[in-house]
């Protein structure tokens, strides 16, 4: 009955007109809202928080990041630019600190795995060289569930997160690592 559910669901979205404009909210973590951006390369100008801090392209999957973190965590990044790659620095060991985000930096496949409100880093690509961001909104025994702005309408993902030995890796070879706020 729930899988019919699902389904009948699912279906209503898919037969729906379900086409949101640029700059519509289409969800939110904690109270901060993840905005539909349209396609990868829009721009629609920066935003700043009061005082002028740098939050980050409009839409983009950085300033999401950077606005919840402002908003929602209280944190400042001391370095406000930068491509979503960059905020991962490769020359860092694991759970080195990362004085340019005032952030703990983990790399994927290593003892210790993501947490609830860590931003995960994925490095650039051939059809991105930019890279990407999300934050992690949730996470069970064999996944990580990941928030994210500037991806088409789909705002959430579930990510695999396999454990052998004690080593934690999650499943997407493009996964750098996560930041962390040090507590």
């Amino acid at each position: 009955m729930r899988y019919l559910f699902i389904l009948l669901c699912i279906s209503a979205f898919c037969m729906s007109n379900y086409n949101p404009k640029v700059g519509d909210v289409i969800d939110s973590l904690n109270n901060i809202p993840v905005y539909y951006n349209g396609k990868m390369n829009n721009v629609q100008g920066r935003h700043y928080a009061p005082g002028g801090y740098n939050l980050g392209l409009k839409y983009q999957c950085v300033e999401f990041v950077k606005r919840y973190y402002y908003y929602h965590i209280g944190h400042r990044m001391p370095n406000s630019y930068g491509h979503a790659k960059d905020f991962f620095d490769k020359s860092l060991p694991d759970r080195g600190y990362n004085s340019v985000r005032a952030l703990l930096q983990f790399r994927n496949t290593r003892e210790y795995k993501p947490i609830v409100n860590d931003i995960i880093i994925y490095d650039g690509t051939h059809n991105n060289p930019f890279g990407h961001m999300a934050v992690v909104s949730e996470v069970g025994d064999d996944y990580v569930e990941i928030i994210q702005q500037n991806w088409g309408t789909k705002s959430r993902q579930r990510l695999k997160l396999v454990e052998f030995e004690g080593i934690y890796t999650v499943a997407d070879f493009s996964v750098l690592g996560w930041l962390r706020k040090p507590y």
